[in-house]
């Protein structure tokens, strides 16, 4: 299976400078979708890229959530999901591994995953740096070179 992006392609991604614009909290565009809600923001990286941070949070259910930092592949509509930040709603495995776990857990994109065949970002890791969905997206800001606006306006959701 041929591969979309490599592991430094994707690492460069990822630390690539993405600064957020002051009053992008009201450019996120909320979506009601099968039980969720669902807000995004398109995000032009440092060097040009194009990110979505795409916010998924369940109305029942409040560890039912995903914070998302996508990338938008030049040339087509494709969307590459670089970082996942899933909570505690649901058991995942990780299919080469063949490890299972139910617990607050990140998703990394990933070139062996890509040639695998699996989803881009099929490989999972447990964490317990967040136990919330404000937590994950801290979580997000911090391990994906977003940088907030400096008038302080934070991500609430």
């Amino acid at each position: 299976m041929s591969i979309l992006l490599t592991d430094a392609e994707i690492s460069a991604l990822i630390s690539e400078t993405k600064q957020l614009e002051p009053g992008y909290l009201s450019r996120l565009q909320l979506r009601p979708k099968r039980g969720h809600s669902e807000r995004e923001l398109d995000i032009v990286g440092a060097n040009g890229s194009a990110f979505q941070l795409i916010l998924r949070q369940n109305l029942v259910n409040v560890l039912d959530f995903s914070a998302i930092l996508a990338y938008s592949v030049p040339s087509s509509s494709q969307v590459f999901l670089l970082r996942r930040y899933n909570g505690k709603s649901h058991e995942h495995t990780n299919k080469i591994e063949r490890q299972t776990f139910y617990d607050f857990h990140i998703h990394f994109a990933t070139e062996r995953y890509q040639r695998s065949g699996w989803k881009d970002e099929a490989y999972a890791e447990v964490t317990n740096r967040y136990g919330d969905f404000q937590g994950a997206l801290d979580c997000l800001i911090q391990d994906c070179a977003l940088v907030l606006p400096p008038d302080g306006e934070g991500l609430l959701f």
